[in-house]
């Protein structure tokens, strides 16, 4: 069976061709232009889905889109999406079936990277696991019994604006001291110069103090590889803070796996570790039992593999 999947994204767009077996056939990129508004992003979705059903050789049963936004309970309605100017509350099941012929179905974009685990990734060995998207922001999805647990109305897996502390630093959330505001790209870079640059001697401060906002958690990865110790002291106090807040996903939700995925978690050991050990110091007894800390490599081919799978797997709300 072939599908489409879309990941939409505020830059890019991105579209691949999908075998239900086999995986990625086919996958492009293509600017989303997003500042020209809504009509425009619509048109482009659909240019990228045409550019995918372009190198099937077989029919193809349907797209899937991954959307940032909150995302309606029938998957057809994208409400609010950030860095979308002049999305409100948008049908973009219809618009994308009325422009392609194809069935659509759209959820939220962190919850179909936990379904891309879920078939295609390292999720596939676990029934039920949670999964953590360390981006731009923090996100998640939760699978269930090899489903994608939605809430009552589609907004279940805000894991990233779960709080460790209700007076700790902000972030793009009302909740001040939620985990993005830890391990969010920009709010990661943003904490780790604060603590630099009382450190004029550590070849970071030489390396950004003259343009902090160049660094990224990439820097610290890097920087912690060839040695660095306060490169490595920030990405394991950033792994703790992590572990805090999985303590509470497990304890509410009693699933003990959890994948993690996105551009942070390049990091690797370097943070997944602090963060296993702080969670299993806080945890209750009973929930360390099959407890386990996994990093995902799919990379954001996950997105999109969790899109494509949205046509035959999750047809019902």
């Amino acid at each position: 069976m072939l599908t489409i999947g879309i990941d939409l994204g505020g830059t890019n767009i991105k579209a691949a061709l999908v075998d239900s077996k086999t995986g990625i056939r086919y996958k492009t990129t293509i600017p989303t232009q997003a500042d020209q508004g809504v009509n425009h992003v619509i048109a482009r979705i659909a240019e990228a889905v045409g550019m995918a059903v372009a190198k099937a050789d077989a029919p193809v049963d349907g797209v899937g889109i991954g959307s940032p936004g909150v995302i309606s309970f029938d998957r057809t309605t994208v409400s609010h999406p950030p860095n979308f100017p002049g999305w409100i509350t948008v049908n973009l099941a219809a618009e994308i079936k009325t422009r392609t012929g194809l069935e659509c179905y759209v959820d939220n974009d962190a919850n179909l990277m936990a379904l891309g685990s879920a078939k295609f990734g390292v999720g596939r060995a676990f029934p039920s696991f949670i999964m953590v998207t360390l981006g731009t922001g923090v996100g998640g999805g939760i699978i269930h019994q090899g489903r994608l647990f939605r809430g009552v109305t589609g907004g279940a897996g805000e894991l990233g604006h779960v709080m460790i502390d209700y007076n700790g630093p902000s972030s793009l959330s009302p909740a001040r001291g939620g985990i993005e505001a830890y391990l969010g790209q920009r709010f990661l870079s943003r904490l780790a110069w604060l603590e630099i640059e009382k450190h004029p001697d550590n070849g970071l401060y030489q390396s950004f103090r003259h343009n902090p906002d160049k660094l990224e958690p990439k820097d610290l990865s890097l920087a912690a590889d060839a040695g660095n110790r306060l490169a490595l002291d920030i990405l394991a106090s950033a792994g703790e803070k992590l572990g805090y807040a999985i303590v509470n996903y497990i304890h509410v939700l009693d699933i003990r796996k959890i994948v993690v995925s996105g551009g942070v978690s390049a990091a690797g050991e370097r943070l997944l570790g602090p963060a296993r050990q702080a969670a299993l110091s806080r945890m209750l007894e009973p929930y360390k039992t099959d407890f386990e800390i996994i990093r995902e490599d799919l990379g954001n081919d996950a997105a999109a593999l969790g899109a494509a799978s949205l046509p035959y797997e999750y047809q019902d709300p």
